[in-house]
């Protein structure tokens, strides 16, 4: 510092110099800087160089202060090229150019700060600042919001994140009050994939090994299938090795993963089936301790995103089906008289929700009015994607 200091100062080429001169005593003992001037001139040029230096102190650790820039981590476990981790890099770059100088936010992707299982967690304990992950991988810390994960009809992603987010701004469940949400979307509704067998029938799943995690290994177990619950960043090499016959999944990911290359056989049954529940959270304290205006400006951002993030999903939906078809993989359309089946197999995991709910305390009225709304949002986004001509994987009249 004093370096820097003497530095700054001496660009005059004076007050750097004698600001820095050794000392000399006078007759009393008193330390003076040589002035053949006399005694006045030599205080007020002392007077003057403290001035100066205290300034150029006060400059630096002033400045040094207002510069200091917040860095806020973002946890995602998802691959670099998922439209997860693209859709955020978006939003993260649009955030930082808006708040320059104030603000920086850092996306780790991939898993190299938190693995999904993780992420709640460690975002609530502040590993990271933000996070994002799918309620699935953390199953009973978002009980209210896992009916959204319910197979309740949504055929796209479009129609399900915004009836995700329309769910809860009305409802704000009490378990999001350790975090701030900012945004959440859904993956396109998953059904039957398989490695050996084609599924037609209920009766064709017996005895396979469907990769399922959440409500979703539920709706697997209803089919007449084994569940296995494994890690999405686990599961080419799973399927690879026949540790799991197949999974229940959208056509998104048999090109966001890979999985398409070993994976034969893709059902669709939509209408049993469900998506995963995407979350992106702030740490409450962090969220708390940032300025009101900064806040302001990202909640503002990450509303802007649902809508193309929605239609993203679907694009990359589509684009898994043909990846799956260039790769040999075979599309079987499930008759509707057995999709009807289909439907009333899984019944009894929306009932099984209800009763865990009123276990928890929650008032039987309550959770029907929640799923009464989700099933009204669907309608009416689906009427919306519809509308607006938005492409989806699967036609639905």
């Amino acid at each position: 510092m004093e370096t820097l200091l003497a530095q700054k100062i001496d660009q005059s080429g004076t007050y750097g110099k004698r600001l820095y001169e050794k000392p000399s005593a006078d007759r009393n003992g008193v330390s003076t800087i040589s002035n053949k001037k006399g005694g006045k001139d030599m205080i007020s040029k002392r007077l003057v160089t403290a001035c100066i230096f205290v300034s150029v102190l006060l400059f630096f650790c002033g400045g040094s202060h207002a510069a200091e820039v917040i860095k806020i981590k973002f946890a995602n476990y998802m691959p670099i090229m998922h439209v997860n981790t693209v859709m955020m890099a978006k939003f993260v770059d649009d955030v930082n150019k808006k708040l320059a100088g104030r603000v920086e936010i850092t996306q780790y992707a991939a898993g190299t700060l938190l693995t999904a299982p993780k992420m709640a967690g460690g975002v609530a304990s502040g590993i990271a600042d933000m996070g994002l992950a799918h309620c699935s991988y953390s199953r009973g810390r978002f009980p209210v919001m896992e009916l959204t994960e319910l197979p309740l009809g949504a055929s796209s992603s479009y129609i399900l994140t915004h009836a995700i987010n329309d769910f809860y701004d009305k409802f704000k469940p009490k378990e999001w009050d350790s975090f701030h949400p900012l945004i959440f979307s859904a993956s396109c509704p998953s059904t039957i994939q398989t490695l050996k067998k084609p599924v037609r029938t209920l009766e064709d799943l017996k005895g396979l090994k469907i990769r399922g995690t959440g409500r979703s290994g539920d709706i697997v177990k209803a089919l007449g299938a084994t569940t296995v619950p494994v890690e999405m960043m686990d599961m080419y090499e799973s399927l690879r090795r026949g540790v799991i016959d197949g999974n229940m999944g959208p056509f998104e990911q048999l090109k966001s993963f890979k999985t398409g290359e070993v994976l034969k056989y893709h059902s669709v049954a939509w209408q049993a089936g469900s998506g995963y529940t995407f979350y992106v959270i702030f740490n409450k304290n962090k969220w708390n301790s940032l300025p009101a205006d900064v806040r302001q400006i990202i909640d503002e951002t990450a509303k802007t995103y649902i809508e193309p993030w929605a239609v993203e999903w679907n694009k990359v939906d589509l684009d898994g089906a043909k990846f799956f078809k260039e790769q040999g993989g075979q599309v079987i359309p499930v008759p509707e008289k057995e999709i009807q089946r289909w439907v009333k197999a899984v019944d009894p995991v929306i009932s099984d929700y209800k009763r865990d709910m009123v276990a928890k305390g929650y008032k039987a009225a309550e959770v029907d009015s929640w799923i009464q709304f989700m099933k009204e949002r669907i309608s009416y986004w689906k009427g919306q994607e519809k509308a607006r001509k938005i492409p989806t994987a699967y036609e639905v009249k």
